[in-house]
């Protein structure tokens, strides 16, 4: 019995690369979905009243986010119920 050092490796770096995709994706639809809640005006940004750059100045409209943060969320899901169903059958 001996192991297939190759296809180890490429199994172990195809899903390394996979998991962090998934990870950007769910985290590009939250970005996308907070930027569908503007700063209001005389609110501090964060508690040490120090500014976050950008927060409430996206240059996307708020269904253009959510549409972004949609199609972020429908393909994290589509991968993972892919590796689901490559594991099942």
């Amino acid at each position: 019995m001996s192991v297939n050092w190759g296809a180890l490796g490429v199994v172990t770096i195809v899903s390394l690369a996979i998991g962090v995709l998934v990870v950007v994706l769910v985290s590009l639809a939250l970005v996308g979905l907070s930027a569908r809640e503007p700063l209001r005006d005389g609110e501090l940004a964060s508690a040490d009243d120090t500014p976050i750059i950008g927060h409430g100045r996206t240059p996307l409209s708020p269904a253009a986010s959510t549409a972004v943060a949609a199609l972020c969320l429908f393909g994290a899901a589509a991968i993972v119920l892919y590796g689901l169903y490559v594991i099942v059958f």
